[in-house]
């Protein structure tokens, strides 16, 4: 017989699990959150370097995310929090990713945006890793692996594009300038 204390409280946490994250388990159909392409977007600027070169040009961290697709610690990311304007870009090859003006507080953990800067940027692809199927976000360029996205983001798009800090630099926009100096 069932322990029916522990069959409702792995229910429970498998519900926080999903409505946290937006993983669904393997029987689940895919996110759709985008047209999920398996095929790297061709592009004259594309950065293509070996295992070794990787490894030499970013950290143990930075690697283990952009090329070995990690995921760092909910809620331990530098970015999360950050509320400056600016852009953020690929820690891989600097290509820029998203900007500060679709940057939203999701509460999971990851800085999570609703669009990316352009088009172009990133690319997506189904992933079926860890017995869930999510849509994988990846740079343009580089091919690195960013985060996934989910189909519970806010307006204007309804995409929750959910980013791990660690792949990701932040560039702090220029104030603007007039007449020949910087407005306070």
């Amino acid at each position: 017989m069932l322990n029916l204390k522990l069959l409702i409280g792995f229910g429970a946490t498998l519900g926080t699990i999903v409505a946290c994250t937006g993983f669904a388990p393997l029987a689940a159909e895919p996110g759709n959150a985008t047209e999920a392409s398996q095929d790297a977007p061709k592009r004259k600027d594309k950065l293509v370097l070996s295992d070794a070169e990787w490894q030499k040009r970013l950290t143990k961290k930075q690697y283990e995310v952009l090329r070995a697709k990690g995921t760092e610690p909910a809620f331990c990311g530098l970015l999360l929090d950050n509320k400056e304007k600016g852009t953020y870009h690929c820690i891989g090859c600097d290509l820029p990713l998203f900007t500060s003006e679709a940057k939203f507080t999701s509460g999971t953990g990851w800085p999570s945006f609703f669009q990316p800067a352009t088009k172009d940027a990133i690319w997506v692809k189904s992933d079926r890793s860890h017995g869930m199927v999510r849509d994988e976000v990846l740079c343009a360029r580089c091919d690195g692996h960013l985060g996934h996205v989910f189909n519970d983001g806010p307006k204007p798009t309804g995409l929750r594009f959910c980013m791990n800090s660690e792949v990701l630099k932040f560039v702090k926009a220029k104030p603007p300038v007039r007449d020949g100096g910087a407005v306070n």
